[in-house]
């Protein structure tokens, strides 16, 4: 009897190893064994061979990043202005005759190479018509003033491209992101060929001419204009990643308020515009009186050019005229674009914004009245340019706060 339960036994025992081992369903403690078993062993094989590591997700803690970035890029932009601004006043924007990329990072160090680069410019008209009796150290400053602005210009544009590649590389960017970046590098590049264009137009001969050597309004209008385009959107962009949309109740009031605001903010824009032409034509020289030009609210030489459209682009008295109607123009839009947005309930922030760029218009107006009565001089001449740039730049941060939030 014992002999054959043994049996028995052992039999059983073999056909269930020949089976295999498989846990049933009445024994929940054995399973729950195997399954943390196997996890344990799964960790410890990811462990021995490690996978690549996960490309980074555009979040809110890049998107700061790139925000901030691109407001330091903007701020750079802003000291380019600046320093072209007081480069043209400066009369040095025409000091240096050859462009190079990289040739050119490195200024006359001997008393030779100065020499040689002085004889170069001593070929030119402003040299042969204005400044035929400028000494050595009187042409060094004018060199480095044109000097320190194209290097700024560098400097702007490895702040841009080389932040962009490990960007990019690093995943920061979205779909979107990625074409506005590159759109805001390929900006920069044509910004710095826009420039060279319009020095070259000082330095060409003009025998019908007897006027002073300077550049072309028209393509100092375009540098300066595509310089305030490459700033506004790299601002916009930055403040559209550091400050969310506030959450607005979408009414008329609100509706009407936001058109305003980007009527204003073009109007401040061409008014800037319009600067460029008053300083290409060194039309603040002209009619140094306010509010009437001489004796006359409208001028007489007014429309003295012909065809009537050329006065408006070429004859200093009209681009004065004109500069000061849309100065006045913007001042009133901002003062009633301040009075309009007192009536409603705006967050802090956005009437903060509005207060300020109601300041500083009135500011500015100020500093441009002074620049004329006092004949342009650069230091007043400088920060009435600044002026603009930081009006403009509240312009966009009310339209900034204003935003409808994203769907």
């Amino acid at each position: 009897m014992l002999l054959s339960s043994v049996r028995t036994a052992i039999f059983c025992g073999c056909r269930n190893a020949g089976k295999g081992f498989q846990p049933s369903s009445r024994s929940p403690q054995l399973r729950q064994w195997l399954v943390k078993r196997g996890q344990s062993t799964i960790t410890v094989e990811a462990g021995a061979s490690p996978a690549p590591a996960a490309v980074t997700v555009p979040s809110a803690a890049t998107n700061r990043i790139l925000g901030r970035w691109l407001l330091g890029c903007s701020g750079l932009v802003v000291g380019a202005v600046v320093l072209g601004g007081v480069t043209r006043l400066t009369e040095s924007g025409l000091s240096m005759v050859d462009w190079h990329l990289v040739r050119e990072m490195k200024p006359p160090q001997t008393q030779a190479e100065w020499e040689a680069e002085f004889a170069k410019y001593q070929q030119f008209p402003e040299f042969k018509i204005m400044n035929h009796d400028m000494t050595l150290p009187e042409f060094k400053f004018i060199f480095y003033m044109e000097w320190g602005h194209r290097m700024w210009g560098r400097l702007v544009g490895l702040a841009y491209v080389l932040p962009t590649i490990y960007f990019w590389r690093k995943g920061y960017f979205t779909r979107s992101m990625k074409g506005k970046v590159l759109g805001l590098c390929g900006f920069v590049f044509f910004q710095g060929l826009l420039g060279w264009y319009m020095v070259k137009s000082g330095l060409e001969e003009k025998p019908e001419s007897h006027d002073i050597p300077r550049v072309s309004q028209y393509r100092l209008s375009a540098h300066l204009g595509s310089a305030l385009l490459l700033y506004c959107a790299s601002l916009w962009t930055g403040l559209t990643l550091l400050r969310p949309a506030h959450k607005l109740a979408e009414t008329k009031s609100l509706m009407q308020l936001r058109r305003f605001a980007k009527g204003t903010g073009g109007l401040v824009f061409l008014t800037a515009l319009s600067g460029a032409f008053v300083a290409g034509l060194d039309a603040g020289l002209v009619y140094n009186s306010f509010p009437k030009m001489g004796e006359r609210w409208v001028p007489d030489d007014l429309l003295a050019f012909s065809p009537a459209l050329k006065n408006f682009f070429e004859n200093p008295t009209t681009v004065q005229f004109d500069h000061r109607i849309l100065a006045m123009s913007s001042l009133t839009a901002i003062t009633g674009l301040y009075l309009f947005s007192r009536r409603m309930v705006l967050p802090r922030r956005a009437k903060m914004a509005i207060s300020l760029l109601a300041a500083m218009a009135y500011a500015q107006v100020a500093l441009g009245i002074s620049t004329l009565l006092l004949y342009v001089p650069t230091p007043l001449a400088a920060t009435h340019q600044s002026g603009s740039v930081a009006l403009l730049s509240l312009a966009i941060w009310v339209l900034a706060e204003l935003r409808k939030m994203p769907k």
